[in-house]
């Protein structure tokens, strides 16, 4: 079994007095997808946004063997941690070029060249619109757009919230399956927040579910499939 590239480890978080998760531990093999699932409330944003230093907390976070709890969200991104944010928070008046160079602020000139060749590779309906203005492109596309971005800093772990939200079946099946591609040709080791749990648990290698803020279940993706209370409660079967 590969080494956890990012172990957490009693996690507190929240939004000023109001706490949302209560001492969580998991970890994100290196290579691997680990799928956070649950409700909507019971932490899943919070717990990717507490690793990107976007809200406060507490606890041990390790990224390959070194701390980063207490770090800005510059030093952490340094770190090639990428985060794609819920609501695709594409810079919707620049350009599809500008946003993804905003991706790669922090790289050399050869690796934006790079960067942008592996993106447009996943991506190429974002090759075709170079110099389109971002809050003009259709849904799939901004979220392509907010996944190529973060693809820019060319991440060993990339933090992915809600990637198929309100977009139709076709688009969300062409993403997971990039999402494969990505994991699988790069080593990006992903962890995945997902309402759709069966799409999620189809992807991963390991998951998790949590509840008010707690982990009430852990174990290998297939395992969680067959279990009964997460099929009844989340697979609606």
């Amino acid at each position: 079994m590969n080494a956890p590239l990012l172990q957490v480890s009693n996690l507190h978080a929240g939004y000023g007095r109001v706490e949302v998760l209560f001492g969580i531990d998991f970890s994100v093999t290196e290579g691997g997808i680990t799928a956070i699932l649950g409700a909507n409330g019971a932490g899943k944003t919070t717990t990717l946004r507490a690793i990107s230093a976007l809200i406060s907390a507490r606890g041990q976070i390790l990224f390959q063997g070194e701390r980063i709890d207490g770090k800005s969200t510059e030093a952490i991104a340094a770190r090639r941690i990428a985060h794609v944010p819920d609501g695709r928070g594409t810079l919707a008046r620049l350009s599809v070029e500008e946003n993804l160079s905003v991706g790669g602020y922090t790289l050399r000139r050869s690796e934006l060249n790079a960067s942008f060749e592996r993106v447009f590779r996943y991506f190429p309906k974002l090759k075709d619109r170079q110099g389109q203005q971002a809050g003009t492109l259709s849904g799939g596309e901004q979220q392509m757009l907010a996944i190529g971005r973060a693809l820019m800093l060319q991440p060993r772990l990339l933090l992915m919230d809600e990637p198929s939200f309100g977009l139709a079946p076709r688009i969300v099946d062409e993403l997971f399956d990039i999402m494969r591609s990505i994991n699988r040709e790069q080593r990006v080791s992903i962890l995945l927040v997902e309402q759709n749990a069966q799409q999620a648990l189809a992807v991963a290698d390991h998951a998790f579910l949590l509840e008010t803020g707690r982990v009430v279940i852990s174990g290998p993706a297939d395992a969680l499939l067959k279990d009964e209370a997460v099929r009844r409660s989340y697979l609606g079967y």
